[in-house]
């Protein structure tokens, strides 16, 4: 069975699935009702069967790193099937010890060893290695036999990305070297005709102290994404252009609306759906909670790309519906329920904010007692539920450094990574439902969806404050956003 891997393009085979809604930041659920737990990993597809195959760092609480690399497969790259593990933790070996950092695994497939191929950055718990993980299998969804672990030509290899041009089929490594002083460079290094090896530096981005490095590749670019360095905390991620891999490559500059931290994500990996109507790029990142790890969630989006204006932005959707065989997606449209027409209890009121859709945000939302609620919400009644986007600014960086909650933007500042707020429906206070509001930043709207089991007709949604890790606070509100079933 002749299978070609192209690991930055999607190749789309008859019998594909299609269209399916992409719903970022929402909890993944697999065929088995169990959380995806796939992190900072890859997509690739298998061209006879049609099926993608999504690899990733697999972190259960309590083991947030050396859990080894999980394995799904789905037509659609929305319902995703779960294989176990393609890569196991091993006690006692030197490099897949349960107590070793596997990160980052990439997969490619090499016509010369007819074996799929492995890669990730191996390390130990103080990165004190900066190493290139190198496993192997006869099957795509493993088990991965492991091979070595090595310096990429004699350098340091942290945060690692993998890379395939569809025109020449030609593999590279994208890889930071490390934070010490005298590293903070990212290499573009190319394979070896096997795919085993690598053989020579491409390029160097010099200094710019960046990681979690991908490339998207157009017909005109090669557009290299890459994050700063701020751990598990969300930055302003950067892209570079060039005509050619060997550059020379463009100033860096951001991908998305600023303050937004691109959405809570870091960039990671990338995805060419090349369909029969038209050609379309995903951008695939993580939204690290650095609280829970397993809890972490999947930003995937859509990429607008200018070649005359050689620009490249992400395109915000609470949901999408894609179609894999045609390459085309579209905006899912929901009903609006604005913050004025909420009631407010307790120390809930509304606030005037300029930079709301209607000038005012619902603030003051604390604990069970100073709630917001929407009332006359109207619901299908759908058996698997309906999503709800709730939009909301979190001004947790307002605070002081000396305070829990301190603002990352200030001089001994500390990063408070979330609030969590309570959603009750219709009253049922024995299901409470809790919502994640990620920190947003001074007069940034962003929304994380839940998926609630409207009934038909009017129902009523009542939000109020569960944690943040220090009191019983939910975000400020703008709106909510109620979407049709599925279907």
């Amino acid at each position: 069975m002749y299978v070609s891997w192209l690991s930055s393009q999607l190749l789309l085979a008859a019998g594909l699935a299609s269209a399916k809604w992409i719903v970022p930041g929402a909890r993944w659920s697999d065929t088995d009702g169990n959380l995806v737990n796939a992190h900072a990993g890859c997509v690739t597809v298998d061209e006879d069967s049609g099926k993608f195959f999504l690899f990733g760092e697999y972190k259960v609480q309590g083991q947030v790193e050396g859990g080894g690399v999980a394995v799904y497969s789905s037509d659609d790259l929305a319902t995703w099937e779960s294989h176990g593990l393609a890569l196991k933790p091993e006690e006692g070996h030197p490099y897949l010890d349960p107590k070793m950092i596997i990160q980052r695994p990439k997969v490619i497939y090499s016509d010369a060893t007819e074996k799929y191929q492995m890669f990730w950055h191996a390390d130990n718990s103080t990165y004190g290695l900066l190493l290139q993980g190198f496993a192997q299998a006869d099957n795509i969804t493993g088990p991965y036999s492991f091979v070595d672990a090595t310096s990429p030509l004699g350098n340091w290899s942290q945060d690692f990305g993998l890379f395939t041009d569809y025109k020449d089929g030609r593999s590279y490594a994208l890889y930071s070297n490390g934070d010490r002083k005298e590293a903070r460079d990212v290499y573009l290094t190319s394979y070896n005709d096997n795919k085993t090896a690598l053989d020579s530096v491409v390029h160097r981005f010099d200094k710019f102290d960046l990681e979690a490095p991908t490339i998207i590749q157009t017909e005109k670019s090669y557009f290299a994404l890459m994050s700063h360095k701020t751990g598990y905390r969300p930055n302003n991620v950067v892209a570079f252009r060039a005509d050619k891999l060997s550059g020379p490559w463009s100033q860096p500059f951001i991908v998305a609306p600023l303050n937004t931290r691109t959405f809570n994500s870091q960039s990671g990996f990338s995805l060419r759906i090349k369909g029969r109507k038209q050609t379309t790029y995903l951008y695939l990142g993580d939204q690290w909670d650095s609280n829970s790890l397993w809890e972490s969630r999947y930003i995937w989006l859509p990429v607008s790309i200018n070649e005359q204006k050689k620009s490249l932005q992400l395109e915000w959707y609470d949901i999408y519906d894609l179609n894999v065989k045609t390459g085309e997606y579209r905006e899912v449209k929901g009903t609006i329920y604005q913050a004025p027409s909420a009631k407010t209890a307790g120390s809930a009121f509304k606030q005037e904010a300029t930079f709301s859709d209607t000038g005012s945000l619902l603030t003051g939302i604390y604990g069970n007692d100073s709630t917001v609620t929407f009332s006359n919400v109207q619901g299908n009644g759908a058996k698997d539920g309906q999503w709800v986007s709730f939009y909301y600014q979190n001004t947790d960086d307002m605070g002081f450094g000396d305070q829990p909650g301190g603002t990352p933007d200030r001089i001994g500042g500390a990063w408070q990574l979330r609030r969590i707020a309570s959603v009750v429906l219709n009253g049922d206070t024995q299901n409470v439902e809790s919502l994640y509001q990620r920190d947003t930043h001074k007069g940034i709207i962003l929304s994380t969806p839940l998926k609630l089991k409207l009934k038909k007709g009017t129902n009523e949604i009542k939000i109020g404050g569960l944690s943040n890790g220090f009191d019983v606070k939910g975000a400020d509100i703008e709106k909510i956003v109620v979407y049709p079933p599925e279907g």
